[in-house]
């Protein structure tokens, strides 16, 4: 039950009578703590200085009461607010402004004297009576949906990435439109890894073959080179209705998982990847939810604990928040740039276990937001680690195509687990994740991924898949672009000139970087020297020695016919 109650009251601001809000419920105390649905603990300004708020009116007590026995309790806690003088701490059957609860002995709580929720089989809420004492004077019904009486779990999430700072740069760009003057003209926005809203130009090719996706009748355009509609077809037959617009299944259209499965596979270096593992997703986002949404289980110390790097991404703590799962963190080491330690997984690991059961290790790699790329020497370590622990293994994986730095190469995490070998590699489980929105696409707001799941139980699986399908399908046109993204141009396309260009790589270039990366054999693109438009060559010298220019020979023709195979 609920109502409102006048109670005698001198302090400030609020003439004389002081609406209070209270919420009843009553149950014995073997029900176990009372959820902060049912108990909201208001932190309310005003302090010291006994006044209300001044954007809100007079504010009301909280008071959580032990028993029917006080059924007046908050005139009670009004009038002992008239002789309390401790702003700066919560008495015992006091009331602080500074703080707007009422406190009680807390012996009964389980917890400090005065603070925590405990057993209670009755309590009332603390609410702002000036945005509620209206309502109630104009006979008008409390609303269902309150931000007390909302999900308190998604009270707690924050996604920094979108949080306050940029509600203010909106606000910022608004105001420079209607002509207020700053000390800048424009505001530029660094802060989320959007590349085409900070002016990259889409790709041609991509964009190409969804407008003809999109726009069947574009496929009799002469404005459409021949391989972007041969690919455009292709995806075509394999939707449903021939169409665009047709539902996928919920794992996705089955033709690009296959396509998926063999740049895995390339990228891999012939590792076999299945298909009926990959779930095409709405963007990596989404896929790192559902995997997320299936380990979450448990209540108190048995709650479901996933270690988490920091710095690390905001989806992350959002996620666990909104899932009332624990947030374990474990820290890289700045001072070497940014690596992960697994001493330091153990530290966070055996810290967690006081308080909470962790079954899961996300690793984001290369890093966002601090950039680092594991070696090859670190994921194994992390792989061992989380197979002597028994944790599920996210890899989180989005940035594979984004590496730099001299030196650095990525790895992943299926391709490193496999080559361990057994028990590893028959037994760990792995859920690696990618994502259209990074890489060379950029193509953020199409919203495409992708998550290969790794000796994942198979009924685990099929729960997975019913999870899925509770969704229908990921977005087709972001389908359509992850399919491009995986099995882009190959050379001998009309479009692989157009392609390499506008990613900043002549085909000759392309081909003597691979060459180098894969062989360790460095050649000069022909472009340098002046070649007919449409061929390409390279030039090499034969000024090594017998014993290395054989093998250097072989390994040229081996990669000649592998390349040739992989782009034809």
């Amino acid at each position: 039950m609920s109502g409102w109650r006048d109670v005698p009251s001198r302090a400030g601001g609020c003439g004389g009578r002081l609406p209070v809000k209270f919420s009843v419920w009553a149950g014995a105390a073997a029900q176990g703590p009372l959820s902060t649905t049912a108990a909201t603990w208001a932190l309310l300004p005003g302090g010291g200085q006994r006044r209300a708020p001044p954007e809100a009116g007079p504010v009301s007590a909280c008071a959580p009461a032990w028993g029917p026995e006080r059924p007046a309790l908050w005139e009670a806690a009004v009038a002992e607010e008239q002789e309390a003088r401790a702003p700066r701490f919560l008495r015992p059957g006091s009331v602080t402004r500074e703080t707007g609860l009422l406190c009680w002995p807390g012996a009964k709580m389980g917890g400090p004297r005065g603070l925590g929720l405990g057993r209670a089989p009755l309590g009332v809420m603390a609410l702002r009576a000036g945005e509620h004492s209206q309502e109630a004077a104009n006979g008008l019904k409390e609303k269902v949906l309150t931000l007390d009486s909302m999900n308190p779990y998604v009270r707690r999430v924050e996604y920094a990435v979108r949080g306050p700072i940029v509600q203010r740069a909106l606000e910022l760009e608004q105001e420079l439109r209607q002509g207020v003057k700053k000390p800048f003209t424009e505001v530029i926005r660094a802060n989320i890894g959007d590349a085409q809203a900070m002016g990259q130009i889409p790709i041609t090719f991509p964009r190409q073959v969804l407008a003809l996706c999109v726009h069947p009748d574009l496929l009799n355009s002469p404005d459409f080179p021949d391989d972007a509609k041969r690919r455009a077809e292709r995806i075509l037959q394999a939707c449903g209705g021939h169409s665009l617009g047709a539902y996928s299944i919920s794992a996705g259209v089955q033709m690009i998982r296959e396509d998926v499965a063999r740049y895995i596979e390339r990228r891999d270096g012939g590792i076999p990847a299945d298909p009926n593992n990959i779930f095409l997703s709405t963007g990596a986002s989404d896929a790192i939810v559902t995997v997320l949404k299936l380990l979450v289980t448990g209540e108190g110390r048995t709650r479901t604990g996933v270690l988490i790097p920091i710095p690390q991404y905001p989806l992350y703590s959002a996620a666990l928040a909104e899932f009332n799962a624990v947030q374990v963190d474990y820290y890289l080491d700045e001072e070497r740039a940014w690596a992960l330690d697994v001493a330091e997984l153990r530290r966070a690991l055996r810290q967690a276990r006081d308080h909470c059961r962790p079954r899961a290790l996300c690793v984001i790699n290369p890093g966002n937001p601090t950039g680092q790329v594991q070696t090859r020497e670190c994921i194994e370590d992390v792989i061992r680690f989380a197979f002597e622990e028994r944790l599920f293994l996210l890899a989180d994986e989005v940035y594979q195509d984004n590496v730099y730095a001299e030196g650095s190469q990525f790895h992943s995490f299926k391709k490193v687990l496999t080559e361990m070998g057994p028990p590893y590699a028959a037994e760990q489980e792995l859920a690696s994740f990618h994502s259209i929105s990074k890489g060379y696409m950029g193509e953020c707001g199409f919203r495409g991924g992708y998550v290969e799941v790794v000796n994942m139980d198979a009924t685990v699986k099929q729960q997975m898949q019913k999870l899925r399908s509770v969704r229908l399908c990921p977005p087709t046109p972001g389908q359509v672009l992850l399919d491009v993204a995986v099995s882009p141009p190959a050379p001998s396309d009309p479009s692989f000139p157009r392609f390499q260009a506008e990613l900043g790589l002549a085909p000759d270039m392309f081909f003597c970087l691979r060459l180098l990366e894969e062989t360790g054999i460095c050649v000069v693109p022909g472009s340098g020297f002046g070649q007919r438009e449409g061929t390409y060559h390279f030039r090499m010298t034969i000024l090594p020695p017998m014993e290395k220019l054989r093998p250097l020979l072989e390994k040229l023709s081996q990669f000649h016919a592998k390349f040739t195979h992989e782009y034809s």
